[in-house]
């Protein structure tokens, strides 16, 4: 009962909230991909694949909504400047 309960160094939080927020971000960056994969849009792929892959390995959920924030605004410049 005790193993269920200690957390290794590399545990991930178990916070039902941090879970919601790391799968909602990972389907943003799912369909940025796959927006990007059938517009060929490089930006769109790139920031999916960031999108789908950042938040298994950022622990805090602030810490994600900033990344995902920055994210978005890159993308929505990439997208501006036609890159």
């Amino acid at each position: 009962m005790n193993a269920l309960r200690d957390k290794g160094a590399g545990a991930m939080p178990l916070n039902l909230n941090w879970l919601l927020l790391s799968m909602l971000v990972s389907c943003i960056g799912a369909g940025l991909f796959l927006y990007g994969k059938r517009q060929a849009r490089l930006p769109h792929m790139v920031a999916g694949g960031v999108f789908f892959l950042y938040p298994y390995f950022v622990r805090s959920m602030l810490l994600m909504v900033i990344i995902g924030v920055l994210l978005g605004i890159g993308l929505w410049f990439a997208a501006k400047l036609d890159i």
